[in-house]
């Protein structure tokens, strides 16, 4: 993933360049709490969380652009939200809710640039990043 993106900027615009740096700055300034900074990424309860904010930011994005398809996200979502909220322990809860909000923002931003993008590139970008972290939240489920 880090080569693919050094490509792209050294392929890019200087435009893109700053973008990208841009974009890196206000990842590595946002505050995260003591415990979410020495979460290991194998995390299931923050993977769930992830993927629940995910499919929240689908849903209701199709509630604009495909409206019988936001029932099927409605239901991937319940069923995350079950599976997330069974495994949530009592001081749990803020850490869960800022995971989802997190990766409810970085998917609505995905799904924004995909549909009104002027460049190309970057709407083809988002759009694969978006399906992406939606097949790995919807393999996490069974049938």
């Amino acid at each position: 993933m880090l080569l693919f993106l050094l490509k792209d900027i050294f392929m890019s615009s200087l435009k893109t360049y700053f973008r990208l740096l841009i974009f890196i700055a206000a990842l590595f300034s946002a505050p995260m709490s003591a415990q979410s900074q020495t979460a290991p990424l194998s995390d299931p309860l923050r993977t769930f969380a992830a993927c629940a904010g995910r499919l929240s930011a689908q849903m209701e994005f199709e509630w604009m652009f495909d409206g019988p398809a936001s029932e099927i996200t409605k239901a991937q979502r319940s069923a995350v939200i079950d599976i997330l909220e069974a495994m949530i322990g009592p001081d749990q809860g803020r850490d869960v809710l800022n995971w989802r909000v997190e990766a409810k923002m970085a998917h609505a931003s995905l799904l924004t640039r995909s549909k009104f993008s002027t460049d190309r590139r970057v709407t083809l970008r988002a759009e694969r990043l978006a399906l992406r972290s939606l097949e790995n939240c919807n393999a996490l489920l069974l049938g």
